[in-house]
């Protein structure tokens, strides 16, 4: 110990002129938080004549600097098991577990006594720094010390492979155990848990009640949220049964347990019925609230809890921004996102990825500019999955070359990287840079999965390319071994469909290992409309009423059948029908973004405040059009009207306001970008083609399914869509 440096301040005491005992400097270690006025204290046993006492040196060992507490552990001379295990724990539980293990190599090294109470602390240290090389060091060694069936080591090796990842070797120790305690099956009930393994979570629940444990709170909290993340209704009942029937008081953590898991489940009034009954509410239980009510589309509801919070902390933050974001409302979501920042919240990257969501579910390219700058700014830059998520961003916000820009500075792809940029060249028609990257992914030897497939036989389908959607097809399950679902199924319909192979596109269907779904026979129902089937149509669309009787767009499509039959007898039989029913077609509607402000208009639509120009502006370029050979189409227009209101009608949709708003307000030579609900109708893709080259203006169009990309005269879409 005498290597160790000693401080020239005196150590202040009572009385200047006594030498302070040994009780007098236990207590003053016991009341000092500094290091200085420690070093103070070490000072004064270093210049004492008697030995320091073993209470005074486990003082010293739990001194406010780590490393000053290792220098005075290795001036010890042959510490023995009392003073270095008490040692091993507090390292165990400090900031710096891993110094734990250069007392661990120090006892080794030197041959000294290691007794069976310092494994759980080293095997904790390990687990907590993710050392698993010196978690299994440390278990062999356990091992040829003859500790390995001792209780306090073998749940110590398995919070190591818990944490650590390793479930396997966990169990292994687990089922080796002569007497498992309450804690021992909460760390491997907690293990599976955190590992996503619910499934095994909950039959070891079972196990646990076979061999009558009385599970605890903390194990019942598990299993709880184990349940909900499952989704599994039926047992998370079973566990609250269990509760009741064995009389266990529900505390706040029981019941926050109890409410996250019903609300995960969609079980909301019973969530919020246990909800009601917390007094006091606390962030985590109100944010499993909000998180349930979003998930399941009661938005306002979610926003109801989300305002009555006292407290709110990131997670609650990010729970409602999530919620918006998922059900349909971008701009409340980026509203709020505004609002976080207003407070000063730091946004983590659960609350990024919300965030580029809602922007690129809104479409508008300015504000994705502005979010992908903030992301840059705040430290995002780096992360995969920002970058992964900013890719799609830019592709539905339409500037594929900013899309590619992103991919092309990413220093590290994963699958998801690549798909994304080929789902961004397929929803932009540009079906031939997909398949040349869908190649370079091959070649980076990164595998594709099952959603690659699907943007690359999109890509195909939205181009035509029929051969090459064969072969692509064919090479998913022959060279990579992917069995096909449903989704790769309906491209396949989707590709044959579009081109008028309709009879290879039944035989898909017919051919199937199972049975279509409505979005597969919505495809073949699509392609029918396209080209004109009206009895293979109607056949199709009976089908998907037979899986989903409320189905807008197949009954639409019935009525539109019949309209062009005439039979407008049936035709009002159906609009009976839906209106009795409550179902009514989804109405058209087209959002522009100018000056960091987004405008939304509908189907004939005055509420914008400059709807008398816009109108104005609509009948110009009408006559300016005509002189170009432009005539309204108005056979989409399949209700019982003269044709002199069908014309109308068919000029009054939304995207043709949009058009006419950005004509208006926007910079001369600037894009014009729109974003539709619906598909773009065969009259609008005609009129906005000849707008592009009679005002020669680029203008970008996002419909439901695809982008239409309009300069001089030309779609990109090859008038294929």
């Amino acid at each position: 110990m005498s290597a160790v440096p000693q401080p020239t301040i005196s150590l202040p005491t009572p009385n200047l002129n006594s030498t302070p005992t040994p009780t007098t400097l236990l207590k003053t270690l016991s009341s000092s938080h500094s290091l200085a006025h420690f070093k103070q204290v070490h000072a004064h046993i270093l210049r004492s004549t008697h030995s320091p006492s073993h209470s005074l040196i486990l003082k010293l060992l739990s001194s406010p600097s780590l490393p000053y507490s290792l220098s005075i552990f290795s001036h010890l001379p042959h510490p023995l098991p009392s003073l270095s295990t008490p040692f091993l724990r507090h390292l165990s539980r400090s900031s710096r577990p891993e110094f734990a293990f250069f007392v661990y190599q120090r006892l080794r090294n030197e041959g000294m006594p290691i007794d069976r109470f310092a494994f759980p602390p080293l095997l904790k240290a390990a687990s907590r720094v993710g050392w698993l090389a010196e978690g299994k060091e440390i278990h062999g060694f356990g091992f040829k010390s003859g500790f390995h069936s001792d209780p306090f080591v073998q749940t110590g090796l398995m919070v190591m492979y818990v944490g650590c990842g390793r479930l396997p070797e966990a169990r292994l120790v687990f089922d080796k155990m002569s007497y498992r305690d309450i804690v021992a099956w909460r760390i491997m009930i907690d293990g599976y848990c955190q590992s996503e393994l619910f499934d095994d979570a909950l039959e070891l629940f079972e196990e646990m009640k076979r061999a009558n444990i009385e599970a605890d709170k903390f194990v019942l909290s598990s299993i709880l949220s184990a349940c909900g993340r499952a989704g599994n209704l039926d047992c998370g009942k079973a566990i609250h049964d269990y509760i009741i029937q064995k009389e266990l008081v529900i505390d706040a953590h029981l019941r926050c347990a109890l409410v996250t898991m019903y609300a995960s489940c969609g079980c909301i009034d019973m969530a919020q019925q246990l909800y009601d009954q917390m007094i006091p509410k606390n962030v985590v239980v109100s944010t499993a609230m909000v998180s349930g009510y979003s998930r399941h589309g009661r938005v306002k509801d979610a926003r109801l809890i989300f305002d009555q919070m006292v407290e709110k902390d990131l997670v609650s933050w990010s729970a409602m921004i999530s919620g918006y974001a998922e059900s349909d409302q971008p701009q409340e979501a980026l509203r709020l996102f505004n609002e976080l920042q207003i407070l000063g919240i730091r946004p983590d990257q659960v609350t990024m990825l919300s965030v580029i969501s809602a922007c690129a579910n809104l479409g508008v390219l300015d504000k994705a500019k502005w979010i992908h700058v903030y992301a840059d700014k705040n430290g995002f830059g780096g992360s995969l999955r920002i970058n992964n998520a900013l890719i799609d961003m830019y592709a539905k916000c339409g500037s594929l070359e900013r899309a590619r820009n992103v991919f092309e500075k990413m220093t590290s792809r994963n699958v998801i990287s690549w798909t994304s940029m080929i789902n961004a060249f397929a929803i932009h028609g540009d079906a031939n840079n997909a398949l040349r990257y869908f190649q370079k992914m091959k070649e980076a030897c990164v595998e594709p999965n099952g959603v690659t497939f699907v943007g690359v036989l999109y890509a195909c389908s939205h181009a035509g390319l029929v051969e090459e959607g064969r072969k692509i097809f064919a090479s998913m399950i022959n060279e990579h071994n992917i069995t096909p679902k449903h989704e790769h199924y309906g491209c396949m319909v989707d590709l044959f469909g579009r081109a008028n192979l309709l009879r290879e596109a039944v035989e898909i269907v017919e051919t199937m290992p199972f049975a279509p779904n409505v979005v597969i026979w919505g495809s073949l129902m699509s392609a029918c409309q396209i080209h004109g089937e009206t009895e293979l149509g109607e056949f199709t669309a009976k089908r998907v009423l037979e899986l989903e009787p409320d189905h807008d767009g197949a009954l639409v499509l019935l009525s539109n059948i019949y309209a062009k039959e005439r039979k407008w007898k049936n035709v009002g039989d159906l609009r009976q029908l839906m209106k009795e029913r409550g179902i009514c077609k989804e109405r058209g509607c087209s959002r522009i973004e100018l000056n960091d402000e987004v405008h939304e208009f509908l189907v004939a639509d005055w509420n914008h405040k400059q709807a008398y120009e816009i109108y104005e502006k609509l009948n110009e370029v009408v006559s300016r059009l005509k002189l170009d050979g432009y005539a309204p189409n108005t056979g989409c227009v399949l209700v019982d009207l003269e044709e002199e209101e069908k014309r109308e009608v068919v000029l009054w949709h939304s995207e043709k306001l949009a058009l006419c708003y950005g004509l208006i307000n926007g910079a001369k030579d600037s894009c014009i970008r729109i974003v539709k609900n619906l598909r773009v109708c065969e009259d609008c893709h005609t009129f906005l083609k000849l707008v592009s080259k009679v005002y020669r203006r680029e203008i970008v169009v996002r419909d439901r399914t695809r982008f239409h990309h309009y300069r001089d005269g030309v779609c990109s879409c090859r008038d294929y869509w």
